[in-house]
């Protein structure tokens, strides 16, 4: 008989009993807007920035909307705006240029290597055009932040680190948003901690935290926030600096507060079923796994493989097939965009570039999520039907 998969891609976890009560708590109380506090209360979205804040190592944090707002809210801080270069991956999600696009700048794509991070030597043709570089860690892949940050900082770069995927990961021990100037993460559904939406930015630069702490709508109220510098540096700042409103509410930080302690713990879980997948796909003929390196702590909320040089017929063969055993897979190489899928030659309202050598690669990742209400054994499951799909489109001559 043939296997089928009949769990579902898009069903997460219950949130934990310790969210549903804080949850409940704010609820009953209904003080949701951050600075509705009472008395000498601090507010659950001040206490989610200060334990993010130490969580990470960084000074100081802001809680926000989304992880989009995050992003463009570090390229405001950072002064970016009309007409700048912003640097950024060939191969993210539609928020990351849409980000430059909404502070009147131009995004300048850099193109993508088989281990799907960021082409640091066609950075380094491209830094003269942009003071910034917002790096998005796609998908949960590290480039070698060693290097990257040493290119850059050789040419007065500015690093925003996209972490949306890359929550509890590292690179030589070190946290993922912890390289760049500022770091930026999402806390939508789809990420490592789930409050529907949401996002946090962290830095260590005191001006940039007091301007996305003003740019995020707090009024004058900034001395509630404990995650932020000294009230003289909002002296310097608040009065050229506009509101532009994205505050997080207390109802998503109570949820998100036990999420984050439980970080490392479901850190692990993902890796499990990540290595379950990585194990079942390996040595499957035409089919090349994304090698992870040494330096890097990886959170294997999804997972990608490579169809390297396949036609356009034979990719959508394979997907059709997985998709009738139950098995939902999203390809980067499809000519129009779908769902979360697109291209740097789908957001035309970028100037158009020719990066080649990266729609090859482009046309051959295949992505997946891994939910952690998948066991072990489903894991085991999926990569025998992946590999059985593969194998017979393949010998097939795909």
């Amino acid at each position: 008989m043939t296997e089928r998969f009949t769990g579902n891609f898009t069903q997460q976890e219950p949130l934990p009993d310790a969210a549903i009560a804080a949850a409940l708590e704010v609820m009953q109380h209904g003080r949701i807007h951050r600075y509705n506090l009472a008395g000498d209360e601090a507010g659950e979205v001040a206490l989610l920035e200060q334990e993010f804040a130490a969580q990470m190592g960084a000074k100081y944090c802001l809680a926000v909307a989304s992880g989009g707002y995050a992003l463009a809210t570090a390229l405001r801080a950072l002064g970016v705006g009309h007409g700048d270069k912003v640097l950024t991956n060939a191969f993210t999600l539609a928020p990351v240029p849409g980000a430059i696009a909404s502070v009147g700048a131009e995004p300048v794509f850099v193109g993508v290597t088989e281990a799907l991070t960021i082409d640091l030597e066609d950075l380094e043709t491209k830094l003269g055009t942009a003071k910034v570089l917002m790096l998005s860690h796609m998908r949960g892949h590290l480039c070698d932040m060693d290097r990257l940050m040493q290119i850059c900082d050789g040419a007065g770069v500015t690093v925003i680190e996209d972490c949306a995927h890359t929550m509890g990961a590292a690179w030589n021990g070190a946290p993922s948003g912890r390289h760049g100037r500022i770091g930026c993460y999402s806390c939508q559904t789809y990420k490592h901690v789930n409050s529907g939406e949401g996002g946090l930015l962290i830095t260590d630069d005191e001006e940039v935290a007091a301007r996305a702490i003003m740019l995020s709508g707090s009024y004058m109220l900034y001395s509630r926030h404990l995650a932020a510098p000294a009230p003289e540096v909002f002296e310097r700042v608040k009065y050229e600096t506009p509101n532009i409103s994205g505050r997080m509410d207390n109802l998503r930080a109570a949820i998100l507060r036990p999420q984050l302690r439980d970080l490392d713990t479901q850190v692990a879980r993902w890796n499990d079923r990540y290595r379950r997948l990585e194990a079942g796909l390996r040595d499957t003929p035409g089919l090349t796994v994304v090698e992870r390196p040494e330096a890097e702590t990886y959170v294997g909320s999804s997972i990608q493989f490579l169809l390297l040089d396949w036609s356009a017929e034979a990719v959508q063969a394979v997907l059709s097939r997985c998709a009738a055993r139950g098995v939902e897979l999203k390809w980067f190489g499809g000519a129009e965009p779908v769902a979360f899928t697109s291209r740097y030659d789908s957001w035309r309202y970028a100037p158009a570039q020719s990066l080649p050598e990266s729609d090859r690669i482009l046309a051959g990742i295949i992505d997946m999520r891994v939910p952690l209400t998948f066991s072990l054994e489903d894991c085991d499951l999926i990569a025998r039907i992946i590999r059985a799909e593969v194998s017979a489109v393949w010998q097939a001559g795909g």
